[in-house]
């Protein structure tokens, strides 16, 4: 009899399974409420899923281009204009991926080498620190405290050197809620430009910003076209994130570097998608300002009622989430033990902010997510506050 084969990459190895499937599984467990995972429980707009049935009927759906069908990159390259003022080259400055996380892996596999370093602000999406790992490279890690999780300079700086290639900037920022402002973006930029770095810059909720903010892409900064990758997701903008369609806008000479990993992670992207997609950026400004509203009044009503049981609640500017200090409540063990029994017995799920620190040594913090209905909402708080009565 052979031998059970053990190989495994040991990267990725040690990161284990992801917090999110772990939450959503003790939710499903427990019949919980899931304020863990950050997808939207209503599908996306009508017409636009309408587009993508009419175009799976009609075809083609055969391979598309390896950077996307050319609806898809010009609706990019317009929305950019639109929204931000950027001229961009749609043949030669956009490329389509499955969803925005093959983005990131195209970024990290097609610009770092061994022996290279990446800068992420911390606390981080949990696949930033294995994308580039796996690529080889060692992350260098920019630690932002809450509450108002500020960037200082001096810690920047601390983690440049001759090593460093990438920055990736995530704005608004998962999980902290976090929108870098223009003086931190300027610090962010005046680094890159001095010493040649590139930024892959992580915007997939630009249109989900709140209080009168507006989001700024780093790209659109001085001296800053040539050095940035943007990139975005019809998943956030339009609630449809199992569609898993992304893009990227980026100069040519940094888009050619990272479509050669694209070509060899999924290659391309569904069709009908992709149309569907297109007509969607094209849609009025009101659909975009709409989707920031709504969320926005989701994230007052789900605070409120967080605050209500007591928990002291940070504000967040932007996407899906906010965070809560458990220990303003008295609970006296860490997130992830504070998650797990709140899921277990108060059939509500939330996620561990420990999860987005290299460490896991930021253990007061726990993450829910408001993209829900608010009958959802309501009953999640209903829960928790017979939960803490009962405590």
């Amino acid at each position: 009899m052979g031998k059970t084969p053990t190989v495994a990459n040991q990267v990725l190895a040690g990161h284990g399974t992801t917090i999110f499937a772990v939450m959503s599984s003790l939710a499903a467990t427990h019949g919980a409420i899931n304020l863990g995972q950050g997808f939207p429980d209503e599908d996306g707009p009508e017409d636009v899923r309408q587009v993508a049935a009419e175009a799976t009927r009609d075809g083609p759906n055969q391979y598309p281009s390896m950077m996307g069908v050319d609806a898809l990159r010009q609706a990019v390259a317009a929305h950019d204009n639109r929204f931000y003022g950027l001229n961009v080259d749609w043949q030669r400055e956009t490329m389509v991926t499955s969803g925005a996380s093959e983005a990131l892996a195209s970024c990290m596999l097609g610009l770092l080498n061994p022996g290279d370093e990446a800068i992420l602000f911390e606390p981080l999406y949990d696949s930033y620190l294995p994308l580039v790992e796996r690529a080889g490279a060692a992350a260098r890690l920019v630690r932002l405290e809450p509450p108002d999780w500020r960037l200082s300079e001096v810690a920047l700086a601390a983690a440049m050197n001759n090593r460093t290639r990438v920055v990736v900037l995530n704005s608004p920022m998962n999980p902290s809620g976090k929108v870098f402002t223009e003086e931190e973006l300027e610090m962010i930029a005046d680094w890159v430009h001095r010493k040649g770095l590139v930024a892959v810059c992580d915007e997939v909720y630009e249109h989900i910003v709140f209080d009168c903010l507006k989001h700024v892409p780093l790209m659109t900064l001085p001296d800053m076209r040539a050095h940035c990758l943007r990139i975005g997701s019809a998943g956030k903008t339009f609630s449809l994130t199992g569609w898993k369609v992304g893009y990227i806008t980026a100069p040519e000479h940094l888009l050619r570097t990272v479509s050669r990993a694209h070509q060899f992670l999924t290659f391309t992207t569904p069709p009908n998608l992709q149309m569907a997609v297109a007509y969607g950026l094209n849609k009025e400004a009101e659909f975009f300002a709409a989707l920031s509203s709504d969320m926005q009044a989701k994230r007052d009503f789900l605070r409120d009622g967080l605050e209500g049981i007591g928990l002291q609640v940070f504000d967040s500017f932007g996407t899906y989430f906010l965070n809560a200090d458990v220990s303003s409540i008295g609970f006296a063990g860490g997130d992830e033990e504070f998650c797990r029994a709140m899921t277990r017995e108060a059939r509500v799920a939330a996620v561990p902010v420990s999860a987005f620190y290299r460490d896991g040594d930021v253990r007061h913090l726990a993450r829910f997510c408001f993209c829900k209905k608010r009958s959802v909402l309501a009953e999640a708080i209903h829960r928790l506050a017979r939960w803490k009565r009962a405590a």
